[in-house]
């Protein structure tokens, strides 16, 4: 081979890795934004990233795009590995007509999907774009098109995570949402259907595209995203926390850590965490920190539907889904937000052979005209049906309250829990005391010489024969009643129990969940 040749190549390799040039890669600089390359080799184990299909280039020729040089077709795509392991990874270039899509850009990404599933390994997209180029009209809709149907195929099957960092709209916006996971970046990123401009045009209302698509938006009101990190690289660096907990494909099983923790370790601390007063709030965070391998604990989607957390946690270096309810805000109740969020995420750790242990403390679902009118019964059906689809280990721990539908809606017996575990604390029954004993004791109550006192006496009486643990005990609902501080080892017994659980459902295409 004769050098001018090899020059040749060294020479269109380092135009492309330019991108859009150095004056466009400065802009994205001052945006606080990193490159599309930069991003990636943030991703990727050092040295490992191999890049795929950078010569690609578009035909279009409508409206002088043949004018037009596109290095990379305006997206990295690529392979390499992450903490050892074998992921896929795409990233819009910003830099090269605003990263957006044509259809050799889409066939890129469609391309880069068909390995990833092929292969059985995550795949990660990284957002930048401007959305479908204009100027390839039908084409570049047909290129989302084939991205859509791919995100479909693959979901439940590999892991897919993308990150939103720069603009998304339009059309753009629906791969992410048919992913796994989406995180975005505070103040630099936005997702919408329709623009500012569209919705000033059409409703006359005005909104900034960060009010109406920023990462706080869709973190804390949409529940759209999962994730929001103040920069690039710490987003990326939550996306690499994130795989660790999860396999690579379905068949395959999340990779275990070594943990120094000890797996019999006594926590004191929980037999006196539970206040006197059932009224009383506490925060179930710090039950699950505490239980957790080094209490670390990985939280999915901490400022949607706060009554309800859902997270991932290490226990012995396994890693565990963990649903808990959160008595700090709204007393824990089950809502429309809080029954989505969770109805997601234990789907997911069922896709991915991740084991559930729910964290209950629950009074029932909210209440109220905007609940029921909004569909509280379809939506807290979807708790019920992905509990019961599921084939993953179920545990679940009663620490106080579990009243009525939202007992059942948290994972008992009937619907599928492996194991049952309760506090001495906790209180099963189809209502509180208070409102049992008014229903139960009515007649008892209005013909007493003092009411105010044989109520109380009967709610009393009500507390120590039904809102105990021990009358489900009693009856198998719960399989054991233990010492709050013995949690820790419980669980991990529990799991290593049923690590070689095998369940399989009735042959269908698909069930039909309350969507």
């Amino acid at each position: 081979m004769t050098l001018d040749k090899l020059e040749d190549l060294r020479q269109r390799k380092e135009k492309i890795q330019l991108g859009g040039g150095k004056k466009k890669i400065d802009s994205q600089h001052e945006k606080g934004k990193l490159t599309a390359r930069e991003r990636i080799h943030l991703l990727f184990d050092e040295g490992t990233f191999v890049e795929i299909n950078a010569f690609v280039k578009h035909t279009c020729t409508s409206f002088g795009m043949n004018k037009i040089e596109t290095p990379g077709e305006g997206v990295v795509t690529g392979y390499g590995m992450v903490e050892g392991r074998l992921v896929y990874a795409y990233a819009q270039d910003f830099t090269v007509i605003g990263g957006s899509l044509g259809q050799m850009h889409a066939q890129k990404i469609v391309n880069l999907q068909d390995m990833a599933l092929k292969m059985g390994a995550p795949i990660i997209g990284m957002n930048d774009s401007g959305g479908a180029r204009i100027q390839e009209g039908v084409d570049a809709l047909s290129g989302y098109g084939h991205i859509f149907y791919r995100n479909t195929i693959s979901s439940g099957v590999i892991p897919q995570i993308t990150a939103i960092m720069g603009p998304c709209a339009g059309g753009a916006v629906y791969s992410p949402a048919i992913a796994d996971f989406i995180f975005m970046v505070d103040k630099t990123s936005q997702m919408f259907i329709t623009g500012p401009q569209v919705i000033k045009t059409v409703t006359g209302e005005e909104v900034s595209a960060e009010v109406l698509g920023g990462a706080t938006t869709h973190n804390s009101i949409s529940g759209v995203a999962h994730f929001i990190s103040p920069t690039d690289a710490d987003c990326i660096s939550e996306i690499r926390r994130l795989l660790a907990f999860l396999p690579s494909n379905n068949m395959d099983v999340p990779p275990v850590l070594a943990t120094e923790d000890d797996i019999n370790k006594v926590i004191t601390e929980l037999d006196e965490i539970i206040p006197e007063n059932p009224n009383k709030p506490y925060d179930m965070k710090q039950i699950i920190g505490q239980v957790a391998d080094e209490g670390n604990f990985f939280e999915v989607q901490p400022y949607f539907a706060a009554n309800i957390i859902t997270g991932f946690i290490r226990l012995n270096g396994q890693s565990v889904g963990v649903i808990a309810n959160q008595p700090k805000v709204l007393a824990g109740c089950l809502d429309i937000d809080a029954s989505d969020k969770a109805g997601r995420f234990i789907r997911t750790c069922d896709a991915f052979n991740i084991p559930v242990v729910n964290f209950v403390d629950v009074p029932g679902f909210l209440p109220g005209t905007s609940q029921e009118y909004g569909g509280i019964i379809r939506h807290g059906a979807k708790m019920l049906y992905v509990y019961s689809e599921a084939t993953v280990p179920k545990i679940t721990l009663i620490l106080r309250k579990a009243y009525g539908g939202a007992y059942i809606a948290m994972c008992n017996k009937e619907l599928g829990a492996d194991i049952v575990l309760a506090w001495p604390t906790a209180e099963i029954a189809v209502m509180g005391p208070e409102g049992a004993a008014n229903i139960i004791f009515k007649k008892e109550i209005a013909d007493a010489e003092d009411p105010q006192t044989a109520r109380a006496e009967m709610i009393e009486n009500y507390k120590k024969e039904f809102a105990t643990p021990y009358q489900a005990a009693e009856r198998g609902y719960v399989d054991d009643v233990i010492e709050p501080s013995a949690t820790r080892p419980r669980l991990i017994d529990a799991l290593n129990m049923l690590a070689s659980k095998r369940e399989t459902r009735p042959p269908k295409k698909h069930g039909n969940i309350p969507l």
